[in-house]
């Protein structure tokens, strides 16, 4: 697809790189069953194809309005589309380009505004976030049913919270540590030691994750430090055209990070695959910043995927073995299978944690979550996840598994059957009570 850059991006390495961009796109059509929102409203320009058009048009200084948002806004950045694609396109580039482009140029109406500026200041900030959480839980007798569910409920101790394991220091938490921190020398038992971050959403909605990976990595000899200062990895910004805002959210957690990766620091590890894959993704954003390239890419090149730093041979060393226990539905963020494209992995640990894995249908579709997707297209987001949760309780499963915490609670919300991270499972097995009870969340039948 050829492109011709007008206006600010004439003669740019911005406008330029738009070029390139473009110019992988053969309009072969590979990509239309492979979006979601295309097979679910099959219009054209709600399709890559058709939203790469509406790019170029932007590119090109073409006319924009409110159509131009409205189908730039109902895509969920999935990327299913990059997995089909047989020519190479980086969609999320041009997609996540033109939303930059689209916010320069085309005013949306004050209330729009108003909600995404709310949604950022209060989903990034991880305090405001969790004082807004308590506030909910007091007043959740009064709130409708749709705010009650998206509202973490107690989860009950069976075992495997911190409190049963404050025999194992350090084992349940990762401690906080400074950048400029040197770390003592090793106990001799953990002789690795990795930075755990722990994002912006997560440890309000769904503290037992970090708690549950903790554990598990000081099994395998594995300590968790997190690194002081660190935010938001501003995948929420990004996605929306507010690039500026997430590059200053990604410098502060390479500031917060990079040290600690200096002082000895094996890598730099999430537990939430969006957040993971933006991290992975700060080397090139800031390729053209001289003061922060390098750390940027050495912070990248070290961060990993909890599932990536864990092998099935490392659960049977530590005691684990394959058998016959829950049945296990996997449901593969699409920031883990098609941003990462980190596929298998996580189904060969639930398996070698004694978990039966029931087969899924349409495991490639996204399930709707999406970030802020859920908020501001909930009827698509609905339909989705609708979707989704019949291909995974096609196979009678006794739990849902995933490895990201928007999706986490997004099929939570309607599920029939408990939804939990794939590392609590696993830190469940190692407790030595892997059945359903085990594994809280929300009890067959509540939604």
């Amino acid at each position: 697809m050829y492109s011709r850059p007008s206006g600010a991006l004439e003669g740019t390495a911005r406008g330029r790189q738009a070029q390139d961009l473009l110019r992988a796109c053969v309009h072969c059509g590979f990509c239309l069953p492979a979006c979601p929102t295309y097979r679910i409203l099959g219009n054209e320009l709600d399709s890559p194809r058709g939203r790469i058009y509406l790019v170029k048009q932007l590119i090109e200084g073409g006319p924009a309005g409110k159509e131009t948002l409205t189908h730039l806004d109902r895509c969920l950045t999935c990327r299913a589309c990059e997995t089909a694609c047989p020519s190479g396109v980086q969609y999320g580039r041009i997609i996540d380009l033109g939303r930059e482009l689209a916010e320069e140029r085309i005013g949306r109406p004050i209330g729009e505004r108003a909600l995404r500026f709310t949604m950022a200041a209060m989903l990034g900030r991880r305090r405001v976030f969790e004082s807004l959480l308590r506030v909910g839980s007091w007043m959740r007798p009064l709130l409708p049913a749709s705010m009650r569910a998206r509202l973490p409920r107690s989860e009950p101790d069976n075992g495997t919270s911190a409190a049963a394991n404050t025999s194992r220091p350090g084992a349940t938490a990762p401690a906080t540590l400074p950048a400029a921190t040197q770390f003592r020398p090793h106990d001799g038992r953990r002789t690795r030691r990795v930075v755990l971050l722990e994002g912006c959403v997560q440890p309000g909605l769904a503290p037992g994750i970090n708690a549950a990976a903790s554990r598990v990595l000081d099994r395998l000899g594995i300590a968790t430090v997190r690194a002081r200062g660190e935010t938001c990895c501003g995948a929420l910004s990004h996605h929306r055209g507010r690039t500026q805002a997430a590059l200053g959210q990604a410098r502060r957690n390479i500031e917060a990070c990079a040290e600690l990766l200096d002082a000895g620091a094996e890598c730099v590890l999430s537990t939430a695959s969006a957040c993971g894959l933006m991290v992975k993704d700060y080397g090139r954003l800031l390729a053209d910043d001289p003061s922060w390239a390098e750390r940027a890419r050495g912070v990248a090149d070290a961060t990993r995927d909890l599932s990536e730093l864990i092998e099935p041979a490392d659960l049977r060393s530590a005691g684990l073995a394959p058998g016959a226990g829950p049945s296990v539905a996997w449901q593969s963020p699409c920031t883990l299978q098609h941003g990462q494209h980190n596929v298998g992995r996580v189904e060969a640990l639930l398996a070698a944690a004694g978990y039966r894995l029931t087969p899924v249908s349409g495991a490639t579709i996204c399930c709707g979550s999406a970030g802020t997707y859920s908020v501001l297209q909930p009827a698509l987001s609905r339909e989705l996840r609708t979707r989704k949760l019949e291909s995974l309780t096609a196979g009678r499963p006794d739990m849902i598994a995933t490895a990201n915490i928007g999706c986490l609670m997004h099929l939570r919300e309607s599920s029939s059957v408990p939804v939990r991270h794939w590392i609590e499972l696993v830190d469940a097995a190692f407790a030595g009570r892997v059945t359903v009870e085990s594994c809280p969340g929300v009890p067959p039948g509540e939604t």
